[in-house]
């Protein structure tokens, strides 16, 4: 009778534990980077959300204006300032971004609506700007920022989406490395990417590391295979899951991209 009693609380309080834990297991939350190497032309960004939190990121513009915008979404463990400098972006485009909620300067803490909300809020802000070209938005979601990125898309006018590590839906990740977890009914941050790309119609670029065992490439193909507008899929293959957006392959991708959406009609 006393094994009986083990499982059950076994089987009450590892899901409940997994209830209660899910937002520090998803959200890794960062202080802002010291000495991060932004260009000197990087503007500091200070919106605020529909619930009155305050948001904090970077814009960094164009050589020339009105310009094509690059709406960067990190992953959830990333202080976005190093990605928004790194001189690898086409001088071409303006890049803005906003840290998460609880992430840099960000008040708040993150959860899936608040994300996806905050990251609307960045795309309004930054379309009425008179040195940004509103035809050109191209959306670009690392890891976590998939579904937030894909969300974008789904409700607003985007000339493009890049994702880099992407995935269909945290749930079948979670299922992938939690087999033995409900995980269905316990993830309230669903961040279900491939439900949103329903309603997208903007031509995707994927990124894929061939070796990264945090998102399978499984999930991203998912994700990809469902995507309903023109798509290129590019796999890095011995890349991982921290490395394959720093490789020159994943750089040139997504500079032919950006190139490619920079102009056309």
């Amino acid at each position: 009778m006393e094994w009986l009693l083990v499982v059950a609380a076994v089987v009450i309080c590892v899901p409940a534990l997994a209830w209660l834990a899910q937002e520090r297991l998803i959200f890794f939350p960062q202080p802002l980077a010291d000495g991060a190497p932004l260009s000197p032309r990087a503007e500091s960004l200070a919106l605020t959300a529909s619930d009155g939190t305050r948001l904090a990121g970077y814009f960094v513009p164009a050589d020339a204006r009105p310009a094509p915008v690059v709406l960067y979404f990190g992953g959830n463990a990333e202080e976005i300032s190093w990605t928004l400098a790194d001189r690898r972006w086409p001088a071409a485009w303006s890049v803005a971004g906003l840290n998460y909620r609880g992430y840099g300067r960000s008040e708040g803490k993150p959860s899936e609506r608040a994300l996806v909300g905050d990251a609307l809020v960045l795309f309004d802000a930054i379309v009425a700007r008179a040195d940004i070209d509103r035809n050109r938005v191209v959306v670009v979601g690392r890891s976590l920022g998939t579904a937030v990125a894909v969300a974008v898309a789904a409700e607003r006018p985007v000339a493009g989406v890049v994702l880099i590590s992407p995935y269909d839906s945290l749930v079948a990740v979670g299922r992938m490395h939690y087999p033995w977890l409900p995980v269905d009914w316990l993830l309230r941050h669903r961040f279900d990417a491939q439900r949103a790309a329903m309603r997208a119609r903007a031509p995707l670029l994927a990124i894929v590391g061939g070796v990264d065992n945090v998102i399978p490439p499984a999930r991203a193909r998912a994700l990809y295979d469902d995507w309903p507008a023109p798509k290129r899929w590019i796999e890095v293959a011995n890349a991982g899951h921290n490395d394959v957006g720093d490789t020159a392959a994943a750089w040139d991708a997504i500079r032919w991209f950006l190139d490619e959406h920079r102009t056309a009609s």
